[in-house]
């Protein structure tokens, strides 16, 4: 009977292992990654201007008489092209000075943007204009439409700016992307690589224990067989 409680728990033992050791050695392997990069890096703050200095303005129109029929629960003081504006309730754009409404900001301007805030002289590759991601895409989850910034740089650096606001969003680069693909597999969010409580994750850290426990019990009837014989 000790026999075959031996031969069962093994093959089971053998069977979770298959099944589940690729997605362990991919847990691994990220999470040796994240553990030996840096996190600040990763998010590319060696990529960012340390200092971003606008020249001081005047004359700037008073809030209250940008639209008699706004009403303003948020305001914040922004520039654009060196330009003030006023970004309103976090949906509107106005100039600062003349109070007219600005619905996106241009190409041009959001070259600019990205340039003040990236470190370096860096020259740019490509713009595009943003309107969508998909669920795999660096920029998903983030404020749309914005400006994809390409910068002929090694790292494929991109710098993202919010078309509404005028907001620079974030940077990607290589480090970051690849970070975000072993995220997929430490998560195994295969559809949307951050959902950290999906029904895959829980099943596989089950089968992850039942092997562990597996693994435990054949420990124990063998060292119970060794110690019988040596009697």
């Amino acid at each position: 009977m000790r026999k075959n409680n031996q031969y069962y728990t093994r093959r089971i033992h053998r069977f979770l292992g298959v099944f589940i050791g690729i997605q362990f050695f991919f847990w691994t392997l990220s999470g040796l990654y994240f553990s030996w990069t840096d996190i600040d890096e990763i998010h590319g703050d060696h990529f960012h201007s340390e200092h971003m200095m606008h020249q001081s303005v005047n004359d700037l129109i008073e809030p209250s008489k940008l639209d008699s029929t706004l009403q303003i629960s948020t305001m914040e003081l922004r520039f654009v092209n060196h330009q003030p504006y006023y970004w309103i309730n976090s949906k509107q754009l106005y100039n600062a000075q003349t109070g007219e409404l600005k619905p996106e900001i241009t190409e041009e301007e959001a070259k600019e943007i990205a340039q003040t805030y990236i470190k370096g002289d860096l020259g740019i590759k490509s713009v595009e204009y943003l309107t969508e991601t998909g669920s795999h895409h660096e920029f998903r989850g983030s404020p749309l439409p914005a400006y994809a910034i390409h910068f002929d740089q090694a790292e494929n650096l991109v710098a993202y700016i919010d078309a509404k606001s005028g907001a620079f969003q974030k940077v990607r680069h290589r480090s970051w992307r690849w970070f975000d693909f072993l995220w997929m597999f430490h998560t195994m969010d295969y559809a949307g690589r951050d959902d950290f409580n999906n029904l895959l994750l829980r099943a596989f850290s089950l089968f992850g224990m039942a092997t562990i426990a597996s693994g435990f019990t054949l420990f124990f009837m063998t060292m119970k067989k060794k110690r019988k014989n040596y009697k």
